[in-house]
């Protein structure tokens, strides 16, 4: 057998690397769903840790926005809050903690009102309350007229809230405030029975409702003042929790486009907005939807670009509306445009979301499989509901 000093030099240094130098790395693993929560949570806390607060889920600067969105999400899972105990560096996953008496009640009074308690009573400084003639805005309630023909439906709310077809969610702003949906104030459910023309009053647009309440009465109120009573009550939203296939494509007189738009605007504030996408519906071709954009509050004054269409068939408008709020839920976009008659218009259906994402929602949505989908901020996802 020939002698090889090569191979024995190979040996030799082998058998010399006690320090592991040579061995084989291991084969990177694919990154898990946890480790991507994992590290869109690191950036929460990088945030917080550069700017000593939590992000905000409301502000324009769509950054943080993002990162706002995602901390939101998490906390609405006791799953990830779980899952990221551990990397939780600033507390921003630990409950309040409750008072356990007055004096540290009084200890956390960041205000300063404890300690100018005629502070309280002191209206001086507060604008004059207007009277139910300035402007027209007070509603109040009245007995319904017809209030049998609302009756069934407050019934089939109740049982389908009993059953879990419908579900108490968080009221998500003005915009969600439209003919046919039900709300909850103060353990009262009400029904937007209809949209009226809108008011203009002082340059906005207000839109004057009629809601029938369930213990017989109705109000003929604004839909901002209806918004403001919800927000200062901590009211809800009644939501459908599922939604069949069959019932998204049930309509079969109904064809059109499933579209997707970005802004061309220059606005700074809309710039700033990465992954700002609108996601609509239309039986004409998309050319003739969007033209005059820039002339629609809408289309947020500005010019748009079509990004993704898709041809679909036999889907209802309305399912299909109710799909698209509900999937992206936690990224629409809550904005109010001026327009050329400088009268302030609710933006609706745009959303923050990256486009691959929204693409397979919308191939989802004309599969029917998109009833099992929601999005989640926090890992940039669909996920299962």
């Amino acid at each position: 057998m020939t002698h090889d000093p090569i191979k024995d030099q190979l040996d030799a240094l082998i058998a010399s690397d006690t320090d592991g130098l040579l061995d084989m790395p291991d084969e990177p693993r694919p990154p898990t769903e946890l480790d991507r929560l994992v590290r869109a949570f690191a950036e929460i806390n990088d945030f917080y840790s550069e700017h000593g607060r939590e992000p905000s889920p409301d502000t324009l600067t769509i950054a943080e926005r993002t990162l706002g969105a995602r901390l939101v999400g998490i906390r609405a899972s006791e799953q990830k809050i779980q899952e990221l105990t551990e990397h939780d560096r600033h507390g921003l996953l630990q409950p309040a903690p409750v008072p356990s008496s007055l004096d540290e009640l009084l200890a956390r009074d960041t205000l300063g009102l404890a300690d100018d308690p005629t502070g309280l009573l002191d209206t001086s400084t507060l604008p004059a309350r207007k009277s139910p003639e300035d402007g027209g805005e007070r509603a109040v309630r009245v007995k319904a007229k017809d209030f049998q023909a609302y009756a069934q439906h407050f019934t089939a709310k109740h049982a389908g809230l009993a059953e879990g077809t419908w579900a108490l969610t968080k009221f998500t702003g003005e915009s969600s405030i439209h003919e046919g949906r039900f709300f909850v104030i103060n353990g009262v459910m009400c029904f937007v029975a209809e949209v009226k023309e809108p008011h203009v009053a002082r340059g906005e647009n207000k839109p004057r409702l009629n809601v029938v309440f369930e213990n017989g009465t109705q109000s003929a109120m604004y839909r901002e003042s209806l918004a403001k009573r919800l927000y200062e009550t901590g009211g809800q939203a009644v939501t459908r929790t599922t939604m069949s296939a069959d019932e998204i494509g049930d309509a079969d007189e109904e064809t059109g486009y499933l579209y997707v738009l970005r802004s061309l605007s220059e606005h700074p504030d809309i710039r700033s907005l990465r992954n700002l996408y609108k996601i609509g519906f239309t039986r004409g071709s998309v050319e003739a939807r969007i033209a005059g954009a820039e002339k629609s509050a809408t289309y947020l004054m500005a010019p748009v670009e079509i990004v993704a269409r898709y041809k679909a068939y036999n889907l209802r408008p309305s399912a299909l509306e109710h799909l698209i709020h509900r999937v992206f839920a936690a990224v629409r976009l809550d904005a109010t445009v001026v327009n050329s008659a400088g009268v302030s218009v609710g933006a609706t259906e745009w959303f923050i979301a990256p486009l691959p994402i929204i693409d397979k929602a919308l191939e989802l949505i004309i599969s029917g499989e998109i009833v099992d989908y929601v999005y989640d901020p926090a890992v940039e996802d669909l996920v299962r509901r």
